[in-house]
């Protein structure tokens, strides 16, 4: 119902506007004006609107920039994410140096070079000197950026590191995450969407050796400091796997296996206590208990960020990122994959 009146108020206000322009044409029929042919007075006019407009959308992006700038993420949790903010930063000042030098000077030239009645334009031709000057100038500001980000890209995507990962597999399906351990022999089993069956969710190759140890937790424990290779399947559309405090995102598709690989550098514990972390979470508090919910405490997540159906918003898994004795205790408390299936049957 909420929808049918929104267009049919839109309905109603095009029509109005096209009624209102309808009645000026005709006042100038009326007054035998050309209401069709732009005046002095029209130039003049439109330069001043056009002059704050462009005041007015400067001023906005600036506003915008110091209001939501207590919304961004924190640091980088990861080792690749400190380049990949660093690429980001550099990329968004240059943005900005250019924005905040191009577009005041557009909008003042607009204004002060509109038609009057005592001014002529200049025809200018042609100058090779201001062709080379802006077209090299770029080119060489966007051949480093690409380099430099092809660089970010080959370092995030080809680690140096060579010490064996910790390999986790996520498992995606409409709405939920599932995660799975390699387990002791750090070697995940086989698995494919033809073994599903029951309560075999993930299609786990039960008489595979390395599906022995395999186990499944309802939430992704890692250790800091330690690389972890994720390796991400999905059981119906495509999804993709998003760990925005880590910088690392991968989708995830029908029929293939893709991967990714970090190392989390500062723990769940410790992001708690960066000052801006204690901002954001007092400020949601605030909104939550206006609102009579729970308090709301800070983790990593994993997310979804493909528009995956319905309840695509909710599609999250909580990531602790704990010392390596306190993930080592936590290990000890998993069950197998094969263990919890017996149990179950």
């Amino acid at each position: 119902m909420t929808g049918l009146l929104t267009a049919l108020i839109i309905i109603l206000a095009v029509l109005t506007i096209l009624q209102i322009i309808r009645i000026y044409e005709l006042s100038g029929d009326l007054n035998k004006e050309k209401s069709y042919l732009t005046t002095y007075d029209d130039n003049n006019r439109q330069g001043f609107y056009l002059l704050l407009f462009g005041i007015a959308i400067v001023a906005s992006l600036i506003w915008m920039m110091i209001a939501w700038d207590e919304i961004l993420l924190p640091q980088s949790a990861s080792e690749h994410g400190v380049e990949t903010d660093a690429l980001m930063s550099i990329s968004m000042g240059l943005i900005l140096v250019v924005y905040f030098t191009i577009t005041p000077i557009l909008f003042w030239f607009s204004f002060k070079y509109r038609g009057l009645k005592d001014t002529k334009a200049t025809y200018y031709e042609h100058n090779n000197k201001l062709e080379l000057i802006w077209t090299s100038v770029p080119t060489v500001v966007l051949a480093v950026l690409i380099i430099y980000g092809l660089t970010v890209w080959s370092n995030t995507m080809s680690p140096e590191n060579e010490e064996d990962p910790m390999r986790i597999e996520v498992y995606a399906q409409q709405y939920k995450w599932t995660a799975r351990y390699a387990g002791s022999d750090n070697n995940l089993g086989y698995a494919n969407v033809r073994l599903i069956e029951g309560a075999n969710v993930l299609g786990l190759d039960l008489e595979d050796i390395n599906s022995q140890d395999d186990f499944s937790p309802m939430e992704i424990h890692i250790p800091v400091g330690q690389p972890v290779l994720f390796t991400f399947r999905s059981q119906d559309v495509m999804h993709s796997a998003y760990f925005p405090h880590f910088r690392a995102q991968m989708n995830c598709v029908p029929g293939m296996t893709t991967r990714f690989q970090f190392t989390p550098t500062i723990t769940t514990a410790d992001m708690r206590k960066d000052p801006d972390v204690i901002g954001k979470v007092e400020r949601i508090n605030a909104i939550r208990a206006e609102a009579g919910n729970e308090p709301y405490e800070y983790d990593y997540l994993l997310l979804c960020n493909k528009i995956c159906g319905s309840a695509h918003y909710n599609m999250q898994m909580n990531v602790i990122v704990e010392t390596q004795a306190d993930y080592d205790a936590w290990v000890l408390e998993q069950q197998s994959i094969i263990q919890t299936l017996a149990a179950n049957n």
